[in-house]
């Protein structure tokens, strides 16, 4: 018999919806405001207060946000931006799709996290940028990614789809490069089904980014058709199609209300995972680095088939046949075929990337589990390692 029966598989990255959510996007239908108005631009108002810090704007995916970020900084074809191997493929793409160059910097074996001294040995004559990713939620080490950034004025986007409530040496991620990105997707920390949210230091970087998001005009729909009167707009730039709704704010917002509420319960489960699996022959997430807080957005386990005598795929099949649905955060970028080939990237470019990819499991870590649902968790690890 199964740890749950199939009729009660435990889903990824469910998301605890509540009644707020659902009554404030009943309000937006009503309101006739679908599109982006006023609640977009209270989430917007709302997260920036969150963050202590810069300007907000809304966009409907992170994708959407870093690749705003790279085109506002006005990067060239050919510029060379350095980023991580460990990352969902959205971050190369947003670079590849804003005319520049993908180049890796292989990870740090123990944190995940891009190491600095690989992004300064991959920085040539045409680098212009750096992508770091705040990866499972753990901060990167911002102090040295600035220096190297500041030494050869580089200039830096956060990938932040992991780190809403990250912090590092008491500011927030998100709040140290040029731009911050952010993820509301249905798995994450704060969800809105689908969006995102671009940070930036300064008033004008944002409404460059604003413009940029919606079709390069010049005023947005919400002050469009207010009742202050229509107003003419200008188109100033070829934008793009990437703004939020009011329905994906409605849902944000009260998310964004019960962040910190969320955490606590994302770190209780943490902890009974760590607990639990002490004495196991797998490998654990680190522990937090010094100053710095992890926002507990994945809890990634490493099957190394020679400590456990199972492989890591092998672990994946049986462990959803106890009905626990569990992620891979990632296949290294060098393992899939497209950059391989447009690129030539190779395994032995980034071995530690390539290394921990193969062996990474993600667990259930939702603000939604149940501690029956955590136990259940823990029973399925167990049976899988003893099978």
């Amino acid at each position: 018999m199964p740890v749950r029966s199939k009729d009660n598989f435990l889903v990824f990255g469910s998301p605890r919806i509540e009644q707020a959510e659902i009554d404030e996007v009943v309000a937006s239908m009503k309101s006739g405001w679908l599109g982006t108005g006023p609640k977009v631009a209270q989430f917007e108002k709302d997260f920036s207060a969150y963050l202590d810090n810069g300007y907000a704007a809304a966009c409907n995916s992170c994708t959407a946000a870093l690749h705003l970020s790279l085109v506002a900084l006005g990067l060239k074809p050919g510029d060379e931006v350095i980023t991580t191997p460990m990352t969902f493929c959205a971050s190369i793409n947003a670079i590849i799709h804003a005319g520049c160059t993908p180049v890796l910097a292989d990870i740090d074996p123990v944190t995940q996290n891009i190491d600095p001294e690989s992004v300064r040995a991959k920085i040539t004559g045409r680098t212009k940028a750096i992508l770091p990713v705040h990866f499972a939620g753990r901060a990167c080490d911002m102090d040295a990614l600035m220096a190297i950034a500041n030494e050869h004025d580089l200039k830096v986007v956060e990938d932040c789809a992991h780190a809403i409530e990250t912090t590092y040496k008491g500011k927030h991620a998100g709040t140290f490069g040029n731009f911050g990105c952010f993820s509301f997707y249905v798995t994450k920390n704060v969800c809105t089904g689908e969006g995102g949210m671009v940070m930036a230091r300064t008033q004008k970087d944002i409404q460059h980014v604003k413009i940029l998001g919606l079709h390069g005009m010049s005023a947005d729909a919400w002050k469009r058709f207010s009742d202050e009167g229509y107003k003419h707009y200008q188109v100033v730039s070829a934008g793009f199609k990437y703004n939020m709704m009011d329905i994906q704010a409605a849902i944000g917002i009260h998310q964004l209300a019960r962040v910190e509420k969320y955490f606590v319960r994302r770190c209780e489960i943490w902890d009974r995972y760590q607990e639990a699996f002490k004495d196991l022959p797998i490998g654990l997430p680190a522990p937090e680095e010094p100053n710095t807080r992890h926002a507990r957005h994945l809890y990634t386990i490493m099957i190394d088939e020679a400590k456990t005598g199972i492989a890591r795929d092998d672990f994946l099949v049986r462990i959803t046949k106890e009905s626990i649905g569990v992620g891979v955060h990632y296949l290294s970028i060098p393992e899939q075929p497209y950059y391989r080939e447009r690129f030539g990237w190779t395994l032995e470019d980034t071995p530690h990337a390539v290394t921990l990819g193969r062996q990474t499991v993600s667990l259930p870590l939702s603000a939604k589990l149940t501690d029956a649902d955590v136990a259940d968790v823990i029973k399925a690890v167990k049976i899988c390692l003893d099978k």
